[in-house]
């Protein structure tokens, strides 16, 4: 069981993050946020693909005036990303549940001053975004692009705020590489208990994007590392979602859905294994019952393996087994096994 690190619990709208609050998804809409329907409308896919907090770019004055419209539109909460004009951090922070500035491009200390006056007015948090690209010259200077200077700038704008009174705080220390990400938010964990927003940013595509995603923050959720996470993806918006839970999945922090154990292919395989288990997961993803189910070409390993499954299937040559909590149940020709085995499954899930 993973103990994870003792974090203040702050709340986003009404999503709690840290502490021993379950470890929200977050993505960020790309529509223009001026925009107010396409915004909408990608917030509500975002919603339900399982997202539990939305950020939105807040460039302008016209997307910061159409927070509004879209606030009373969707349920998620919203965080409004800032970057330079502290003025629209004053505007959305009049609707929005949570402001992100990044310290290194906000400007004059007195325009932070500003906005946590404004923040503290409507108890909302604030998450210092440090990304490895836009540091605070000061930083950059001393410690160049890396891990060190997201630590400096991260414990430097962590203590301005704790000077203004203001400890409502998430933080977030991105670059677009595994190693400055992983190595950024291990070192500044003992420095403080404020929650973390894990993310490597600027992750790439879709492939590139769950590799770098899941080393960097499954390497940091097994030490315990992390209250709240996005995964970063040039694609689809519900993907981002998709590889998030599946990383907190197979990390361990969620117990929801099955675990499918599958075979690699090989000379043995007596069926279109591919094809079966394809079809298990489209036929099974509205299952939300923990369940570990084994899904086996061949009698080699489906053995073994469905001692520890709840349910397995075994292809064989012709036909093939059904096998429950390590006990065979049902031997059948392979046209029939994979509907038995689904039916097995479902029965299973209403048990728990």
């Amino acid at each position: 069981m993973i103990k994870r690190y003792p974090t203040k619990k702050i709340y986003v709208g009404n999503v709690p993050i840290g502490g021993d609050a379950p470890i929200p998804v977050q993505s960020m809409t790309y529509s223009k946020t001026s925009d107010v329907q396409a915004t909408v409308e990608q917030i509500k896919r975002l919603h339900f693909a399982g997202a539990d907090i939305v950020r939105v770019a807040v460039p302008n004055k016209e997307a910061a005036t159409a927070l509004k419209s879209i606030k009373e539109q969707v349920s998620l909460p919203i965080v409004a990303d800032i970057h330079f004009h502290y003025k629209l951090a004053l505007i959305a922070a009049e609707v929005v549940d949570c402001i992100r500035i990044n310290p290194g491009n906000i400007g004059d200390k007195k325009r932070v001053e500003e906005v946590v006056k404004a923040c503290k007015e409507r108890n909302l948090p604030i998450r210092i975004g440090v990304n490895c690209g836009s540091l605070e010259k000061e930083f950059e200077n001393k410690y160049g692009q890396t891990a060190q200077g997201m630590i400096a700038s991260a414990d430097y704008n962590i203590k301005y705020l704790e000077d203004l009174g203001f400890t409502d705080i998430k933080v977030s220390l991105k670059a677009s590489d595994v190693q400055r990400t992983v190595e950024a938010y291990r070192g500044l964990r003992p420095m403080n208990n404020y929650p973390f927003h894990l993310g490597v940013t600027e992750a790439g595509t879709q492939f590139h994007s769950t590799i770098k995603s899941s080393i960097a923050l499954g390497s940091l959720l097994l030490d315990g590392i992390g209250d709240t996470l996005r995964v970063s993806m040039t694609g689809e918006l519900e993907k981002e979602i998709e590889v998030g839970r599946a990383i907190l999945k197979d990390a361990g922090l969620v117990k929801e859905g099955l675990n499918i154990i599958s075979c690699p292919t090989c000379g043995r395989i007596e069926a279109d294994l591919v094809s079966a288990v394809a079809q298990v997961e489209e036929r099974t993803k509205h299952i939300k019952t923990p369940l570990n189910v084994s899904v086996m070409g061949c009698v080699v390993n489906a053995i073994g393996e469905a001692k520890s499954a709840d349910v397995a299937i075994a292809y064989g040559k012709g036909s093939g087994l059904i096998i429950k909590k390590g006990e065979t149940i049902a031997k059948l020709p392979t046209d029939k096994l994979l509907d038995r085995f689904l039916q097995e499954v479902e029965e299973e899930a209403k048990k728990k």
